[in-house]
């Protein structure tokens, strides 16, 4: 199947086509969770602390009511005991002190209780698990249609700091590829770069199944690592950081597990900026900082939240050259992904003064030494085609210029 990307605010949005008559529901897509989630409810849909995104206004929400083939998920379904089974003290059987094999029973009538799912940044949404038919755009065909029934997902009422749905993408049961069969086969992607951030009519490919990973030989591959604790998750192995000619030390853990899980560094598309543990992270913006011959702006980092921004000349484009380090990552495999500088050093504003401020857009991992060791965000995964080969357990880099790649595919509605 192929489905087109777009990209908007601090993600990437898919568009999911549920129901009889179908409803189309815009979603982020997330490589780091498992549940898919749409707003539920023609006016119920609330969400809590969501204040950046006041002048969001939802492009749909789902309507169980309005699709002759939606129904409500059994306690009987292994989806119902999934999304229940995740460590959530918020979720309503855990708060109610029921316990789930009382209810998962092959013979339970009843529909799946409430749940409550809880994302690492700490947004959090509530809802029913729902099932409905779901159309996929074939890739050989892209104007053609497949109808899958019975696709299990959170129709949400209310949920705190997360204003969109969420298409998950890990390897749990309740993802998209699982149920859709793709789950030993893999799916690519290339994040158009930001500056095409809510722009419609620019959109580029999300490629699920064989031909993700046909023919993929020109990409350097690094080793997908198992986190037994977490393996729905994805994982990879960073070994080390190159600034321009200099190289900067990376400590173990971003590439091992210890004995509860911790360690190694998560691929999300969720998460919007690479994060990367301290001592690290300091050492990072030390030697960065000892090669930038352009002033600081010490006004905009604190505007910002960012820990370099560089007051640089602007010449006749934001993205024209300059003299800012360069920065590549060495993964496991003995893997080298040079990142395109527009993914770290971004342009935060329209040029005044032949001047354009420029940002570093790492941030440090705070919890360093619980979850994760280190993330590797979607804004550094722009103009990168990236292959998720989940048969043999590996993943794939590539720069490449994204929009340009999007006009070789015939996308639906492109």
């Amino acid at each position: 199947m192929q489905e087109p990307l777009r990209s908007y605010r601090d993600g990437y949005l898919i568009s999911l086509n549920l129901g009889t008559p179908q409803q189309v529901i815009q979603v982020y897509m997330d490589t780091g969770s498992d549940l898919t989630w749409v707003p539920c409810g023609s006016f119920s849909f609330d969400c809590m602390d969501c204040d950046n995104f006041r002048n969001y206004k939802l492009a749909a929400t789902y309507s169980p009511s309005s699709s002759s083939s939606s129904f409500r998920d059994l306690c009987s379904s292994p989806y119902c005991l999934d999304v229940h089974s995740s460590d959530d003290s918020y979720d309503p059987c855990a708060v109610a002190g029921c316990s789930l094999a009382t209810l998962v029973k092959d013979t339970c009538p009843r529909p799946c209780p409430p749940f409550s799912y809880t994302y690492g940044a700490g947004g959090l949404v509530i809802g029913t698990l729902t099932r409905d038919s779901i159309r996929v755009h074939g890739r050989s065909s892209p104007g053609v249609t497949r109808v899958v029934s019975n696709f299990s997902f959170g129709c949400v009422a209310a949920a705190y700091r997360e204003p969109v749905g969420i298409v998950g993408f890990g390897k749990g049961p309740l993802s998209l590829p699982s149920q859709l069969g793709f789950l030993q086969k893999g799916f690519s992607h290339c994040f158009l770069g930001f500056k095409f951030s809510g722009n419609p009519n620019i959109s580029s490919p999300l490629i699920i199944g064989d031909l993700a990973i046909f023919s993929k030989d020109y990409l350097q591959f690094t080793t997908m690592l198992s986190n037994p604790l977490y393996p729905n998750s994805y994982y990879i192995g960073l070994e080390g950081i190159t600034v321009g000619n200099s190289s900067v030390t990376v400590p173990p853990s971003l590439r091992s597990f210890d004995s509860e899980g911790n360690g190694g560094m998560l691929i999300d598309s969720g998460t919007t900026y690479t994060h990367l543990p301290d001592p690290l992270y300091s050492q990072l913006l030390s030697v960065i900082g000892s090669m930038a011959n352009y002033p600081r702006s010490t006004e905009h980092e604190a505007r910002t939240g960012f820990d370099l921004c560089y007051r640089v000349p602007y010449l006749n484009s934001s993205f024209s050259e300059d003299d800012l380090p360069s920065i590549s990552f060495q993964f496991l495999n003995n893997m080298t992904l040079t990142l395109p500088k527009e993914n770290y050093f971004y342009p935060i504003n329209a040029p005044s003064n032949s001047i354009v401020i420029k940002c570093f857009l790492f941030q440090n991992m705070e919890d360093g030494d619980y979850g994760p060791a280190g993330i590797f965000g979607s804004f550094q995964q722009q103009n990168v085609e990236v292959v998720y080969d989940l048969q043999k357990e590996r993943i794939g880099f590539q720069p490449m210029d994204c929009a340009s790649a999007a006009a070789s595919h015939d996308l639906p509605g492109h």
